[in-house]
């Protein structure tokens, strides 16, 4: 199949490229950096002719709840629009698990919105709502990193391999659609402080961390919101194995 994968240069885009590619697909890769600007629809009717299937991995920019609403909504519409104008049969959208049980982040807003128009939108689709990657705790540690001091939210989290949500996406990519798909997660929940504090020391670097709430990371995300619902998709790879690859 000739598959296009927005947000190609991105962490999980790169990773879902090369297991379309391991899988035999012709992959067309969708970014800004590549000529491709999903923001004004240049080039991207272009790069979608002959396209059987789009897997949507893109990312918003850090920005107020409005401002992500806004860009996720304008980037989702132009992607669906020119889908439809080249007769993309199937269109896959890798989501979150638990968008709908929290209000307050910006970024949850915004895939929330996404997910509302691919559902409302003219193509077949699949949503894929996954839990945190297993780099999130070390990442989430680094917005806040100070003189070696960090702070971050307490949460409870399943998470999964970057590997594993490309491998499921790009199999899911390849099938027909199936709407709201299950919930996809690691094997086993995690204390995101110790996820961090042992992302850390793996990968040698000092850092004190300190367990609090924040604007992005509130108390409404505590206890199990993160985590998946009853018949989730379990990936394989558990956090140790992951880790044990870090060193």
């Amino acid at each position: 199949m000739r598959i296009a994968v927005a947000g190609a240069t991105g962490n999980i885009g790169a990773l879902t490229v090369a297991a379309l590619e391991r899988n035999g697909h012709d992959v067309v890769r969708i970014s800004r950096s590549l000529g491709v600007d999903l923001s004004t629809g240049d080039a991207l009717e272009q790069a979608l002719v002959g396209v059987d299937a789009v897997v949507d991995v893109t990312n918003a920019p850090a920005a107020g709840h409005a401002e992500t609403v806004a860009y996720f909504g304008t980037t989702t519409r132009n992607l669906l629009a020119a889908g439809e104008r080249a007769g993309v049969r199937h269109h896959v959208l890798l989501s979150i698990v638990g968008i709908d049980r929290v209000e307050g982040t910006a970024h949850y807003a915004g895939k929330r919105e996404q997910e509302r128009l691919v559902a409302a939108g003219p193509l077949p689709w699949t949503i894929v709502p996954t839990t945190q990657f297993h780099d999130f705790a070390a990442m989430v540690a680094g917005w806040t990193e100070r003189d070696s001091v960090a702070t971050i939210a307490p949460l409870l989290v399943q998470p999964i391999a970057p590997e594993d949500v490309a491998d499921i996406l790009a199999e899911i990519a390849a099938g027909e659609p199936q709407g709201h798909h299950a919930d996809v997660a690691g094997p086993e929940p995690q204390d995101l402080v110790d996820m961090a504090r042992r992302t850390n020391e793996s990968r040698g670097h000092t850092v004190k961390l300190v367990p609090t709430w924040s604007a992005n990371l509130g108390p409404e995300m505590a206890g199990t919101v993160l985590l998946p619902a009853e018949g989730a998709r379990i990936a394989p790879t558990t956090f140790d194995e992951w880790l044990a690859g870090q060193r």
